[in-house]
């Protein structure tokens, strides 16, 4: 059955993907930075899963549930309902905030201890497909490998470094700073913030597997006896290691230049990063500003366009251009700079994913020819009298 995850952009939501992708072939992550995002990420999903002939799984980790997620958890049921018995989808929600209890009781429903996973708390949504399961106690990271059997196939254990890398990442996301795992856990987040966006950023196919090999890679060296300290100073080795992989096969590589400058070569040339608009500019989403900078310059230095832009969650926008035209882009989002190099700001103030983004931009950017037909002159230009 195909599986799909929605985590958050966070430790914890990588240490869930980490864990689910250790233990099951995950088709497709999506990681949500805000919880105000939630609402159209899962409306995106719903869609599609409507048109799926086939039955999936769709984990959802460490998101935090508030309206839009729980009226989506309603309507995901009903459509469940109206599918054949052997096409009904699954859908598997782990998540530890006690807010969401508050939540799920404001939308009238009933969390109550599950009767089969002592300490977790289940909100019955009448539909024996749909888990939404609570742990106040455990990090999603840990859920995410104790409620396996809901997901994985049976006996899906993972590598031996899963248990180091969910007794760090807990000990962090819990801030239990008597543990002895604490340090480890502050390591670890360390290392993932200075990774998550500035190397393989999240609009590539490569990203989830990157990411989740690095933290593998830092909770063994944690379980070889690594200090907090140690674990900084081999973080670039660890990088570099894994980037050497990568690489391997990457034409043109020079394994002389930094991790950064090798790894914007392989992204120049990726067909899924960027997002060709009417006009012949490239698109991309939620670029690392210096990532971008790098990226955007090869690919416009190897003629693949004159201009780029890159659309962040926050909703700016920031253009690259050889031909001076940066600027004239910008002017249509409020913005201004200088001639090959500007930015402005969306018109809603944030996207949540590319869709929305290339939705927003592609109308401003390049704004259809008006239609002489829905003028009211229009009837009158033939009119004879």
């Amino acid at each position: 059955m195909t599986l799909v995850q929605i985590t958050h952009n966070d430790l914890d939501g990588y240490g869930a993907s980490t864990v689910a992708a250790s233990l099951a072939p995950v088709q497709r992550v999506v990681h949500v930075a805000r919880y105000s995002d939630v609402g159209p990420v899962v409306e995106d999903e719903l869609k599609r899963l409507r048109k799926a002939s086939a039955p999936e799984t769709l984990l959802m980790t460490d998101l935090g549930l508030e309206e839009p997620a729980i009226a989506f958890f309603r309507r995901f049921t009903a459509m469940n309902r109206n599918r054949d018995e052997g096409t009904r989808h699954r859908l598997v929600v782990l998540d530890h905030h006690a807010s969401s209890l508050d939540q799920l009781r404001r939308q009238g429903l009933e969390p109550a201890p599950d009767p089969e996973r002592l300490g977790l708390i289940r909100t019955d949504f009448g539909d024996p497909a749909v888990f939404v399961l609570i742990d106040e106690a455990h990090c999603a990271t840990r859920m995410t490998f104790d409620q396996r059997a809901l997901y994985a196939p049976e006996g899906a254990e993972g590598p031996a470094e899963l248990a180091i890398l969910i007794e760090a990442i807990e000990a962090l996301d819990l801030w239990q700073k008597a543990s002895p795992a604490f340090t480890g856990g502050l390591a670890l987040d360390e290392i993932f913030w200075d990774s998550v966006s500035p190397l393989v950023p999240p609009s590539h196919p490569r990203h989830d597997r990157f990411m989740s090999d690095l933290l593998l890679a830092a909770a063994r060296c944690l379980a070889e006896g690594a200090t907090a300290a140690e674990l900084e100073r081999r973080a670039g080795g660890l990088r570099a290691a894994i980037v050497d992989a990568l690489l391997a096969d990457e034409p043109g590589d020079d394994p002389a230049l930094t991790t950064r400058m090798r790894l914007a070569r392989m992204l120049a040339r990726s067909d899924t990063m960027f997002h060709p608009l009417s006009d012949g500019t490239l698109l991309s989403f939620g670029l690392d500003s210096g990532t971008f900078q790098r990226v955007s310059d090869l690919v416009m230095e190897t003629g693949r366009a004159k201009r780029v832009v890159n659309v962040q969650r926050t909703g700016t926008l920031s253009f690259r251009s050889i031909d001076g035209t940066a600027l004239d882009g910008a002017r249509a989002f409020r913005g201004g700079g200088h001639r090959d190099a500007a930015g402005g700001k969306l018109p809603q103030g944030s996207a949540h994913s590319l869709a929305d983004a290339l939705a927003q931009v592609e109308p401003l950017l390049n704004p259809p020819a008006p239609d002489p037909s829905a003028s009211p002159f229009g009837a009158l230009k033939n009119w004879k009298g």
